[in-house]
């Protein structure tokens, strides 16, 4: 079904991943002016519209309904305007939505964001890790051989790479990201804006030993750093000793060089700092 001279415009409305104080103004208003609400999960959607007294029409729009609703949503297009809200986060990423978009636009209607929450992004910019470049998955495969067989794909990038996990699966995806991958530099984001939010950073290898102890509870995103490029490859123990020498020629404490040259060359700083001291002396 197509809709010549369409009226509506679908919106895709960012909604809170935890903090309802993440909700934008914006993003209220046109839930409460759009003829329909269409939710991933209407009963999880409810709990929103009544904590910011949204009286809006809403119908379930998810994976199993997506295509059946389709000619539905678009003829309330034809009405007015509809917006498109997922569990959390933003529309369209990791749910149906790309669906509707799609029909949306091929129907002729407007189709705008409303910009908010993202889970991946949020983890990514307080990952610590390059944020230049980065490659979103998604949620990683629920079988150990497709895991690994996604992981060994990518593994050649150089991008910092975004996964979704369930706390049911982090150490195993967590061991086949480190048999597949290496042991990475690696940020692990749990509950993220909620009461007993976590940001773990450091090697994969400990992030298995950490989460080993923890319980099984919330939805984790991994941010996990690229493959490094030759350039970025440990530095031989020569030009290693090349560069403290000459950093010793400046004011900077032993602490200092060490920290800085352990960033720079892949050595642990305990090694870099035995060698300014040998070089010192």
């Amino acid at each position: 079904m197509r809709y010549n001279g369409a009226m509506g415009t679908l919106y895709l409305v960012a909604t809170p991943i935890g903090n309802l104080e993440d909700m934008s103004p914006r993003a209220v208003r046109i839930l409460r002016e759009a003829k329909l609400i269409a939710a991933e999960d209407t009963r999880h959607t409810g709990i929103l519209l009544r904590h910011f007294d949204i009286a809006t029409p809403i119908t379930s729009y998810f994976e199993h309904n997506k295509l059946t609703k389709l000619d539905s949503i678009l003829a309330k297009l034809h009405e007015g305007d509809v917006a498109l809200v997922s569990d959390a986060g933003t529309p369209a990423i990791n749910d149906p939505g790309y669906e509707l978009v799609k029909a949306a636009l091929a129907s002729n209607f407007d189709v705008r964001p409303v910009p908010g929450p993202s889970a991946p992004l949020a983890a990514l910019t307080v990952s610590g890790l390059p944020t230049d470049t980065f490659l979103y998955l998604g949620y990683l495969p629920h079988k150990a051989s497709e895991r690994r067989a996604k992981l060994k794909e990518i593994s050649d990038q150089s991008y910092t790479l975004i996964f979704l996990e369930s706390p049911y699966r982090i150490i195993e995806s967590l061991k086949d990201v480190l048999s597949t991958l290496g042991d990475r530099r690696i940020c692990v984001a749990r509950e993220m804006t909620k009461m007993f939010e976590e940001y773990w950073r450091g090697n994969v290898s400990a992030a298995i030993e950490h989460f080993k102890s923890q319980p099984a509870r919330g939805e984790f995103t991994l941010v996990v750093e690229g493959k490094k490029t030759e350039e970025d490859e440990r530095w031989t123990e020569e030009k290693l000793l090349a560069a403290i020498r000459k950093a010793l020629k400046s004011e900077k404490s032993a602490k200092e060089i060490s920290a800085e040259l352990a960033e720079k060359s892949g050595w642990p700083k305990r090694e870099v700092y035995k060698r300014v001291t040998e070089s010192h002396s």
